[in-house]
């Protein structure tokens, strides 16, 4: 019987997940194991063979997370031996408003990658997924899932 029941639950449990020390909400499918340094963290989790993490960073100031926001990408893009596409308009409930906040799609042999960055105020945010194909339901799913804490 418990085996039964396993087979029905779903392969991406998706939960509300408040990553400690970043100010945001996330919706994950698994479990995220949460790293914190000063000023810096990182939470993480693998379901079905897709890779989620959302990381943080805080800035010395404020006016470098345009820049940052355009650096970060790019250096995905470099580090996966790709060109970086153009990003699509990214929304995230109390994000400070900006025209470099935006998402990616990163093709490559073997994987896809999916990447969203945005900022509030001096902290910079980067949402990831990963996965062996294209499963644009599960990035919708995380994408719409991200919020700033003050904003819900």
């Amino acid at each position: 019987m418990l085996s039964l029941l396993s087979a029905c639950q779903p392969a991406l449990n998706w939960r509300e997940v408040h990553p400690s020390g970043s100010g945001a909400v996330a919706q994950f499918p698994c479990k995220p194991d949460v790293q914190q340094r000063t000023g810096m963290g990182l939470a993480q989790c693998e379901a079905a063979g897709h890779g989620f993490a959302l990381s943080w960073a805080d800035l010395p100031d404020a006016t470098q997370a345009a820049a940052a926001l355009k650096a970060m990408p790019h250096a995905l893009a470099t580090k996966l031996g790709q060109p970086l596409p153009a990003g699509a308009a990214l929304q995230v409930p109390g994000m400070t408003p900006m025209p470099e906040a935006a998402q990616y799609l990163l093709t490559g042999a073997g994987s896809v990658t999916r990447v969203a960055v945005f900022a509030h105020g001096g902290r910079v945010y980067q949402a990831l997924m990963t996965v062996p194909a294209d499963d644009a339901a599960a990035w919708e799913n995380f994408r719409a899932g991200l919020a700033i804490e003050a904003a819900r």
